[in-house]
């Protein structure tokens, strides 16, 4: 072989071998849902009609704009994930995919996200979801992830503001409700990661991420999982007697919360052996199903509002 063919070959562009689903892992779906559910709820809460097409490109760019962030994370975080046996299948550590096509995949769907928004819909919900991006990616993911134990409670403001941006697009301005619903979120994010972080802590640990277990220990944990559910408890129900939610939400936020309660008090009272794993992976799935179910009722209020003004 001559020095001409070997550099030809060495130069070679590399041929990629993603295919669609390893894209769509880079939008993290799930998270991605989550994103879509609590937009779509923040946008039906809002007052006021929108054309059904402007309604659908709002949650379609708040969707792309939140998988645009999962893909960016990725990225960022493929060391991390080669580490990590819950992250290590994902695109980039199994080399599907590349670290510059996931870099030029996330930018992409970014700009297209913000830009579309800013200009079908308005300007206020683009800024807000250029924002949320940018603080996921660089508040969150480049900077608190690997440098402070608070990474998950600051950079949780991210996964709030969906909502808020939904809210923006539909009325183009702010209220006290997408507020509401953004401090819901907030203060929900450190009990249920933390909880995630319990019975992953070997995870974390082998990869350097200074999550709260790895750096203060399991008991520190619990005592912040606690305290943060306590918090959250509180603001969640909050909404009802302010006036700003019916008393359906109140009464489900009340039931919803106080067994939320009930198992953040288990993990802080079960600190060995399979009953701690036990109680840290109840908390992490109940604490799931209390988000969705809490927005749920929100929605449902909104549907039957609109039921009895066409029946009225």
């Amino acid at each position: 072989m001559s020095v001409i063919e070997s550099n030809s070959i060495a130069f070679a562009p590399r041929i990629s071998e993603a295919g669609v689903a390893d894209y769509v892992a880079l939008l993290k779906p799930r998270v991605m849902s989550l994103v879509v559910f609590t937009a779509l709820v923040g946008f039906f809460l809002a007052p006021g009609s929108v054309h059904p097409v402007l309604a659908i490109t709002s949650i379609l760019c708040i969707a792309v704009g939140g998988g645009a962030s999962g893909a960016l994370n990725m990225w960022y975080e493929d060391d991390i994930d080669a580490l990590m046996t819950r992250t290590a299948n994902r695109p980039i550590p199994r080399g599907k995919v590349t670290r510059p096509e996931a870099l030029t995949f996330g930018m992409t769907l970014a700009f297209f996200s913000v830009i579309t928004l800013g200009i079908l819909v308005n300007w206020l919900a683009g800024a807000l979801l250029a924002f949320t991006i940018f603080f996921y990616v660089v508040v969150y993911t480049i900077w608190l992830k690997r440098s402070t134990a608070q990474n998950i409670v600051i950079g949780g403001a991210a996964g709030a503001l969906p909502p808020v941006v939904a809210w923006a697009a539909a009325t183009g301005s702010l209220a006290v409700e997408p507020l509401l619903l953004f401090a819901i979120i907030f203060f929900w994010t450190p009990p249920h990661f933390w909880a995630l972080a319990l019975f992953r802590n070997d995870d974390y640990a082998r990869a350097g991420v200074p999550m709260l277990p790895v750096v203060a220990g399991a008991d520190h944990t619990r005592l912040q999982i606690l305290l943060y559910t306590v918090v959250l408890v509180a603001v969640a129900f909050a909404p009802w007697p302010l006036g700003y939610f019916d008393a359906i939400y109140g009464v489900t936020s009340l039931l919803l919360g106080g067994w939320m309660l009930v198992l953040a008090i288990r993990v802080y009272q079960r600190r060995t052996g399979s009953a701690a794993l036990r109680a840290t992976r109840n908390l992490f799935r109940f604490s799931i199903l209390y988000l969705f179910a809490l927005f749920s009722v929100l929605l449902l209020e909104v549907v039957a509002r609109g039921v009895l003004r066409l029946v009225g």
